[in-house]
């Protein structure tokens, strides 16, 4: 594999931001790790950050460049700060930068495929609450897309969820909090409306720690899915919102995702 650390200007922002960057290489002496290449343009991950983190974080805290080799997989990890990936009411467009021009500028640099069987996301914590976002605002470009530990209820993370400082900063983001309910924020919301269309929806995968302070929405959000008849994987077992989780749990994510 070849890992790169990308910086680039951002129109959409109106700044240099950056991205981590895993794509397939070919390698028959790599000790300790099988390598994967595929006919054609590989298949790309869009693999989202959580609140504290950066595009560094899953590399420094899993080994997802070592699970993605020998599955010719590339991956795509770029830089949202604490935006949970929307256009914010009093700052950057960082869901127009993420759902339009990012896969535009990654086709530009990188020799990765377009289409939609082969383009995949996901995330955990607000990673997971964006990459799900993107599944439901963005069917038709996503084959299918995974959260863990996701914050799948934003408009209950923001009012029970959050300390004062954190409430200030989701209202900068999305305006009133109340607002949240019923728009293109709120995942209960999307995926009702994406149900009553019998939209073609990529395939969903949730998992979320028992002991995880999000791990009730998660439930919530399933049972959700279920009584809307939207096809998905949900999965739990014992943990809390924690790397340890995260690193076990993104292996299992890009094994089912090749499936």
């Amino acid at each position: 594999m070849a890992f790169l650390e990308c910086n680039f200007f951002s129109d959409t922002l109106g700044l240099s931001t950056s991205m981590s960057v895993i794509l397939p290489q070919e390698a028959c002496r790599q000790i300790g790790q099988k390598n994967r290449t595929r006919a054609g343009r590989p298949p790309v991950l869009y693999l989202l950050h959580g609140l504290s983190d950066d595009h560094t974080i899953w590399m420094r805290r899993t080994s997802v460049e070592r699970y993605a080799a020998p599955l010719g997989l590339a991956v795509v990890m770029p830089a949202v700060h604490r935006s949970f990936y929307a256009d914010t009411r009093y700052g950057h467009r960082y869901w127009t930068f993420v759902s339009e021009e990012l896969p535009g500028i990654c086709g530009a640099f990188f020799n990765i495929s377009n289409n939609r069987e082969d383009t995949f996301v996901a995330g955990l914590s607000m990673g997971g609450y964006g990459a799900f976002k993107l599944a439901l605002q963005r069917p038709d470009t996503f084959a299918a897309a995974a959260s863990l530990s996701g914050v799948m209820d934003v408009r209950r993370f923001a009012k029970t969820g959050a300390d004062d400082n954190l409430r200030r900063e989701l209202t900068a983001i999305f305006g009133s909090v109340n607002g949240l309910s019923g728009g293109g924020n709120d995942l209960f919301m999307l995926a009702q409306q994406r149900a009553k269309k019998k939209a073609r929806l990529p395939r969903l995968y949730m998992h979320c720690g028992t002991e995880d302070v999000l791990h009730q929405d998660n439930v919530r959000f399933h049972k959700h899915l279920d009584k809307l008849g939207v096809n998905h994987c949900y999965e739990e077992g014992r943990g809390d919102h924690e790397w340890g989780l995260w690193d076990r749990q993104i292996r299992r994510v890009l094994q089912w995702m090749m499936q």
